[in-house]
């Protein structure tokens, strides 16, 4: 008989289901040889028409993500509208994702080992390192010596290393990387600020002495690396959620309820830095005097004093410089 290639959008899973569209369809044919039946046709990836005017509209083909095809085959071809008479007797297994841009198609499978590792890694980069790098800078400087600061070059850079390897691991099995989806795009745009914070480290200006003024490049270092730091976790998150969302479009799993366990993560984590900001916040209100950490002999500044939290106005250093005495002793005669 003669081939016939029409289009449908399917809402259902019986004929009713079926509705017919209009596409711009050219270059079609059909043709059956030694048992395997070909099906031709061009289309464009995006319809001339405006989206929302008609079903067809909407069908929108991203060429950089996988396209899912599955087939069926009737008993005999209706001239007219489907319906139940039409139905089926053989169909696909698993879908058929067709790399456009590779010209290449294969199987749908679940999802690679590989790509679990991947997520696992960056989660445990961006969803615990690297934020407990930044938390340790933020609240515990108040601490004796320079564990704080021993803590967050640990975090930053084992997290940074999982990252670049986590990053390996995916363009390896996906074996290229195209710059198309909105995962992709936040995860490189984190990598990128993450790998650029060890370097702006690097460069930092020397710090001030106890008593000296910090001079404006060291304020303004520091305030460029907390920010840049503080805003690379949050796209870090966003490629996280971004990438629960490509892992639904490429496997076609239900990924809602990792989903939201992701979001409760943040969440609490969220809820902890209130918490530790609310005693941050109490604790730098609290008179020196009062602290009862002082130690027999320590004069220095307070370690606390953060530049960029500047809570130590130049009134309370007068208060505290007043509030000391010298006492001058000379030999009797």
């Amino acid at each position: 008989g003669k081939g016939h290639v029409s289009t449908y959008y399917i809402d259902g899973r019986d004929a009713s289901g079926l509705h017919a569209t209009n596409e711009n369809l050219t270059y079609v044919r059909c043709k059956s040889e030694n048992g395997i039946i070909t099906l031709e046709f061009t289309r464009l990836l995006k319809p001339s028409c405006p989206q929302g005017e008609r079903p067809e509209c909407r069908n929108i083909i991203d060429p950089t993500t996988p396209l899912k095809v599955i087939w069926a085959m009737g008993s005999k071809w209706s001239e007219d509208h489907l319906s139940d008479k039409n139905m089926h007797y053989a169909t696909s297994s698993r879908p058929v994702r067709v790399m456009l841009l590779r010209g290449s198609a294969e199987a749908e499978q679940d999802l690679r080992p590989v790509l679990g590792v991947h997520g696992f890694m960056m989660f445990l980069a961006w969803g615990i390192l690297l934020p407990g790098g930044v938390l340790a800078t933020r609240y515990m400087k108040h601490l004796k010596g320079d564990g704080w600061y021993r803590i967050h070059v640990y975090l930053q850079y084992s997290g940074l290393s999982i990252v670049l390897l986590g990053f390996l691991f995916a363009l390896a099995e996906l074996r290229g990387l195209y710059v198309s989806s909105l995962h992709v795009k936040f995860g490189l745009t984190a990598i990128i600020l993450a790998c650029a914070q060890p370097v702006n480290a690097y460069f930092r200006p020397k710090r001030p002495e106890n008593g000296e003024v910090a001079p404006p490049n060291r304020i303004l270092w520091e305030y460029g690396h907390a920010v840049v730091g503080r805003g690379t976790i949050l796209v870090g998150m966003v490629a996280l959620l971004t990438g629960m969302n490509h892992l639904g479009e490429r496997y076609g799993d239900d990924v809602k309820g990792l989903t939201w366990a992701l979001v409760v993560w943040f969440l609490v984590g969220g809820l902890i830095v209130l918490y530790l900001e609310y005693h941050e916040k109490k604790r730098r209100t609290v008179p020196s005097s009062e602290r009862g950490h002082w130690v027999l002999g320590n004069d220095d500044e307070d370690d606390s004093a953060d530049l960029l939290s500047p809570t130590r106005t130049l009134a309370q250093k007068e208060a505290q410089m007043a509030g000391r005495m010298e006492v001058q002793l000379e030999p009797i005669r």
